[in-house]
């Protein structure tokens, strides 16, 4: 049956899925210190992890039992790397052959070119990703080892990493990583392993080819230029303005040095991460807005996490570009991309742009508004800001998550899901197949702008 559908179909229902699984586990009552959790809470928090986001409705630090927080970190595991991915591997682990739609999923999932050898590919995600996680761990386990009893060090050490790897962002301090705020250690480990995770395996696997010498003759890929490029672009630009906005508000009391740490820290986990070692709730209203643009655009294509991704603005940009320059083509790099992918780009924007307003205009419905409605104007910029941290599959919250309604949390999970499947593996996975006929219609102008 499985063998029928089409790619994206099997990976809308394969998420799901998860999803339900991971739902049942958590409702159950060994997963809970004290009280179970509602359906409703278990589906939103099997639905953060799977996705990769980090919102929560409950402390998962105190909330789950370790059975419930093993749960919720193989479900960080399994979002992160890709469920297909780990059902190939099954699959070739047991000497079967695998459906073309797996192959096809785990080609796009991480690399823009045609592999044959689907089991190479797969064997050096995990042993790429599981090396970083656990050179992580050790990392924080050797900051923790002293704070923490041994074992909780452990797993405090082994959640973290994987969390940040998978730019997931659930946390099990209460306050996020806040009281690290003066930690060095902390502060550079977790943005390394988001940066790592969420610049693509492709991108990381020619770095390191080049690092080894088999590349050295040969340049880097286009794609990797490119992400390489934004990513640089989004972090030092993301730095400048989140420093300069709050060195007079809530960096005041930090020295120079410390304040730009902390907004490298908050540029790097703002676009898909969703830790964070400030109070969110008291950054200037500048500063949410920025956040919200770097949520909107999240990580990297191949990546653990969401949003348009890097390589959709830095294309959008080099449009606009050459447009003003009066070229019909976008050149970038001596390289032309082809007009099929712009025109994704575009649809991508244009979709992801509709759908964060959509759901950010039934969220507001949605949610019970008091008396004096002038006095809340400030609830639309938390729910813009809950939305698009859902969209980008981030995590970050301005503290509404765990006091939305039945159809707020349902509004989230639904835009969780969609960050983390996309929105044209949605359109393509419901839509039916488009009948193409032998004719075309003749073109006629508009005015435009």
């Amino acid at each position: 049956m499985f063998r029928r559908l089409k790619p994206h179909s099997l990976l809308l229902l394969s998420y799901l899925a998860a999803i339900g699984i991971g739902t049942f586990l958590l409702v159950l009552p060994i997963s809970s210190v004290n009280e179970s959790l509602s359906i409703m809470d278990a589906v939103f928090t099997s639905t953060s992890a799977i996705c990769v986001t980090g919102l929560v409705v409950v402390d998962t630090g105190t909330h789950f039992t370790l059975f419930g927080k093993l749960v919720i970190l193989c479900l960080i595991q399994l979002g992160g790397l890709g469920i297909m991915t780990f059902s190939s591997l099954m699959f070739l682990s047991l000497g079967r052959g695998l459906p073309f739609n797996y192959g096809w999923l785990i080609q796009e999932s991480f690399t823009y070119k045609p592999t044959g050898d689907i089991f190479s590919l797969i064997k050096s995600v995990f042993i790429f990703t599981l090396s970083l996680e656990l050179l992580g761990a050790l990392v924080l386990f050797f900051r923790w080892q002293g704070e923490l009893p041994l074992l909780e060090a452990m797993f405090f050490s082994l959640f973290h990493s994987v969390s940040a790897f998978c730019n997931a962002g659930f946390c099990l301090f209460e306050n996020s990583l806040v009281t690290y705020q003066h930690d060095l250690i902390i502060n550079l480990t977790i943005p390394a392993l988001i940066i790592l995770g969420g610049i693509g395996f492709f991108v990381v696997y020619e770095i390191f080819d080049r690092i080894k010498g088999k590349q050295k003759r040969k340049r880097f890929s286009l794609h990797s230029k490119v992400v390489f490029l934004t990513t640089l672009f989004l972090v030092f630009w993301g730095v400048l303005f989140l420093y300069g906005i709050e060195a007079q508000n809530q960096l005041l009391d930090f020295t120079s040095s410390h304040g730009l740490l902390l907004s490298f820290f908050q540029s790097v986990t703002a676009r898909t991460a969703g830790f964070n070692t400030v109070d969110l709730n008291l950054l200037h209203n500048a500063t949410l807005f920025f956040l919200i643009m770097l949520m909107f655009v999240g990580a990297s294509p191949g990546s653990c996490g969401g949003g348009i991704k890097t390589t959709s603005l830095f294309l959008l940009l080099a449009l606009i570009w050459n447009r003003l320059l009066g070229r019909a083509t976008v050149n970038t790099f001596k390289r032309t991309v082809p007009k099929e992918l712009v025109t994704k780009v575009i649809s991508i924007f244009v979709l992801a742009f509709l759908f964060v307003f959509l759901i950010t205009f039934l969220l507001l419905i949605s949610q019970p508004q008091g008396e004096n409605f002038c006095e809340e104007r400030g609830f639309f910029l938390e729910c813009l800001f809950e939305t698009t941290s859902a969209f980008g599959t981030v995590g970050l919250t301005l503290g509404i998550t765990q006091n939305l309604n039945f159809w707020g949390k349902l509004l989230i999970i639904i835009t969780m899901y969609v960050g983390r499947v996309g929105l044209l593996t949605l359109a393509y996975g419901v839509a039916r197949r488009e009948i193409s006929g032998p004719f075309q219609f003749a073109e006629e102008s508009l005015m435009i702008g």
